[in-house]
């Protein structure tokens, strides 16, 4: 029998193929954050107020939600290269729309197809890799194509910010716009065919609620990213608060922990692949605390400087953590697992930006990083208690057909 291309590789290379699938999660994700660094450009655009055109940031991740788990069940036994490429065309003709758009309306109708783009392309991307490399570098590929969110948040966004500051907000969607066309062409010349391993029905995907180990996994997942943006959301106006701090200095703080974040993505998914629980346990530990800590000393610029590497750093593991949990909890339904998670993911950011801005009106932004830190520690407590039981997921071993 002779072995296929991505088997015969050198154990340590990575085919081309997941970096292209890491292009295509940076650019859903930079697509989805790009409003945050224009909306006071884009509410004077469009004539509307700042409050109005942060709908655009929470429109997409509610139509992902809803997206990400039937967007497998409607492409049905589709070749999911296809479907990738199909998505980052839309991708691209949204931003398009968005760059065009006469009024907020339009506006708004091109972010709910950014959030079907977001929805589908994580739930066929999440759990990719296992299709694309040998058994031994899966945790790592997964790494890799998560590393979209974190690139993302340190150059796509800063970038797009940059851009529409200089030339417009119009202009930066409208380079987003050919950087998703061209990843869509990048997509259909790197990616093996991938046809479904069978059709997704919808009641494979809500059937996964009924193994315990995928429900602690949601739970988790729910509760720390909740928690994260939750108090990350105000994270601006936290460090607003030391006394003598320039805009300068916390963009540079913020660098620092999106950079910390990149890393804190590898390590998260080396970890995750030998012990996806314990990995979880940490970060939650870690995550919580930092958020606690930042809330109680106050104005210390030392001790924010100190606290946002390690912030970076543990929630650049959630998403590839909680990946390798769920695929081990559901190694017969990799897709459908996948799109619970993204669908779930996405939901818990709209409502952990909702939460924090409730503890922020009522008790300032130490309320917001009080709660998140709570959420994120009640996420400890529930990987514990998995960990008690028989429910806990095992570390998959992924096995490769060989071509005859």
């Amino acid at each position: 029998m002779q072995q296929s291309t991505e088997l015969t590789r050198p154990a340590r290379a990575l085919p081309p193929a997941v970096f292209g699938v890491a292009a295509a999660t940076f650019a859903v994700v930079t697509t989805e954050m790009l409003p945050v660094g224009l909306l006071t450009s884009l509410g004077d655009g469009l004539r509307t107020s700042d409050g109005t055109a942060g709908l655009t940031v929470t429109l997409p991740g509610i139509v992902a939600a809803l997206a990400a788990p039937l967007l497998p069940v409607a492409v049905r036994r589709a070749d999911r290269r296809l479907v990738l490429c199909a998505l980052l065309t839309l991708l691209a003709a949204a931003n398009a729309l968005s760059a065009l758009a006469p009024g907020f309306g339009v506006l708004l109708a091109a972010r709910a197809l950014v959030g079907v783009c977001i929805g589908g392309v994580w739930a066929i991307a999440a759990g990719l890799a296992v299709r694309l490399v040998r058994e031994g570098t899966v945790g790592r590929a997964t790494a890799v194509i998560f590393s979209g969110i974190a690139v993302a948040s340190v150059l796509g966004v800063p970038t797009g910010t940059l851009m529409g500051e200089l030339v417009g907000w119009r202009w930066a969607f409208a380079a987003m716009g050919g950087f998703s066309l061209a990843v869509a062409a990048l997509l259909a010349v790197l990616l093996p065919p991938l046809p479904a391993d069978g059709a997704v029905r919808l009641r494979e995907v809500t059937g996964l609620f009924r193994l315990p180990a995928v429900r602690a996994g949601l739970l988790v997942v729910m509760l720390l990213v909740a928690g994260h943006f939750a108090a990350y959301t105000y994270v601006r106006p936290a460090l607003e608060r030391i006394p003598g701090i320039g805009a300068g200095l916390i963009s540079g703080l913020l660098l620092v922990y999106g950079s910390a974040g990149i890393a804190g993505n590898f390590l998260g998914g080396a970890a995750a692949a030998r012990d996806s629980r314990r990995t979880l346990l940490a970060i939650s530990a870690v995550l919580g605390a930092t958020a606690l800590l930042m809330a109680g000393v106050g104005g210390s610029l030392a001790a924010a400087a100190a606290l946002l590497p390690v912030w970076g750093l543990a929630y650049g593991g959630v998403s590839v953590g909680a990946q390798n949990w769920l695929m081990a909890a559901a190694p017969h339904s990799r897709e459908a697992a996948s799109a619970l998670f993204a669908g779930v993911f996405n939901a818990a950011i709209a409502l952990g930006a909702l939460l924090g801005g409730r503890a922020a009106d009522h008790y300032g932004v130490p309320g917001a990083l009080w709660l998140g830190g709570a959420l994120a520690l009640l996420a400890t407590g529930a990987v514990v208690t998995v960990g008690r039981g028989s429910t806990e997921p095992r570390p998959t071993v992924y096995r490769r057909k060989v071509s005859p």
